[in-house]
């Protein structure tokens, strides 16, 4: 129950994100496989569905992703100041000011027993919508992101069971987000990066009954480091740790991930 409980709270962990440089562009057409790991360790965040206080647990997380640039609509998907470039014309950019916007959807995808307390899925859709700032002063680049987490509600939870025969509903109000980063550019590709959240919100309910023990105001801080091994390779390392907690969020967490990058398609000849 307790593995499956961390594996919950950390892929639940979205407003906890900190992630610098989101919103720097790159060329058309570059390409990023991204292969991570993370260790959590820390203060369990249950959501309020069991009285258990003082759970204490840590998980070892490993996530695969892949990026690629692309000309949308003659932009590269920034609202101000990120046309979308080739890579000659990229060499020759100077960044100013970035003005972007994302939304993130989280599908309701792991499994889900309707009648078990605690899942490694919730049975609902989060929507994020964010906007995003960044400004580059020479050789300082300084990153903010505004958010809000939407959550749809979910129809089944802890039903039909020998504690409930009948349906009951859970639902979760919005959660605001905020997060900076001021980064240095030691030299191409290597750069360092002090990092900072806060977020609040989040109220739990089950069939329209409130929880205002679960509300969460929280904020986290921490470092990272992006280090360039060849032309194309590159390790990212971050540590990050709960700063001001008042519900949920109190661990920390320790992460490295190895990116590849290459612009066009891959050649087969």
């Amino acid at each position: 129950m307790l593995a499956a409980a961390v594996l919950c709270s950390a892929r639940l962990a979205g407003a906890q994100e900190l992630n610098p440089r989101a919103y720097l562009i790159t060329p058309v057409g570059t390409n990023v496989v991204n292969l991570g790991y993370s260790h959590l360790e820390g203060d369990l965040d249950l959501s309020g569905a069991t009285p258990i206080t003082d759970a204490h647990a840590s998980a070892d997380l490993t996530a695969l992703g892949l990026y690629r640039g692309l000309d949308f609509f003659g932009r590269s998907a920034n609202l101000l100041g990120g046309p979308a470039m080739e890579p000659q014309e990229f060499l020759k950019w100077q960044q100013h000011m970035l003005l972007g916007v994302s939304l993130k959807v989280v599908a309701p995808t792991g499994q889900y027993d309707p009648t078990a307390l605690i899942n490694l899925g919730t049975n609902r859709w989060s929507f994020k919508p964010e906007i995003g700032y960044s400004q580059r002063w020479d050789h300082w680049v300084l990153d903010a992101y505004a958010a809000v987490w939407f959550f749809t509600e979910n129809p089944e939870f802890f039903s039909h069971n020998q504690y409930f025969a009948g349906t009951r509903s859970k639902t979760q109000s919005p959660v605001t987000a905020f997060e900076a980063h001021l980064s240095y550019d030691v030299r191409p590709r290597l750069w360092v990066s002090l990092d900072a959240n806060f977020w609040s919100g989040g109220e739990t309910s089950v069939n329209g009954v409130a929880n205002p023990g679960t509300y969460q105001r929280n904020s986290r801080v921490g470092v990272t480091a992006s280090i360039p091994i060849s032309a194309r390779n590159s390790i990212k390392l971050s540590y990050n740790d709960g700063a001001y907690i008042r519900y949920g969020g109190n661990y920390r967490s320790i992460s490295a991930s190895w990116q590849y990058g290459w612009v066009g398609w891959p050649q087969f000849h």
